[in-house]
């Protein structure tokens, strides 16, 4: 059996206990565990990865952020396999690019 090794975050047991009952109603991104546990966004972002680094909660799924990226870990009680980030290629990227850029330049042309 592999020896666990143990950080030096300390969880307070009622910040675990409330994060835990968060996950237990279901999959939750830690702006949600922040907002319905009340307790800080940097918080819960140091207790979500310890225990994520001790297998008690998994990526289930990513959302995208205001700017379309993947950056949002969806969060899921238990052990499990975590899902894959989905990442754009450099020519979608591109292409994206020159979109909004046109984009952009018709909105100036139709306002002057």
């Amino acid at each position: 059996m592999a020896k666990r090794i143990y950080s030096k975050v300390k969880i307070n047991a009622l910040t675990y206990a409330i994060l835990l009952r968060e996950l237990i109603d279901g999959d939750k991104n830690c702006n949600q565990l922040a907002e319905a546990s009340g307790l800080h966004i940097q918080t819960v972002y140091d207790h979500t990865k310890e225990m994520y680094k001790q297998g008690v909660i998994h990526v289930h799924d990513w959302e995208t952020d205001t700017k379309g990226r993947c950056s949002v870990r969806i969060y899921m009680l238990g052990p499990g396999k975590d899902a894959k980030k989905f990442t754009k290629s450099r020519q979608q990227v591109s292409a994206d690019y020159r979109t909004r850029q046109k984009q952009i330049l018709l909105n100036q042309m139709m306002a002057a």
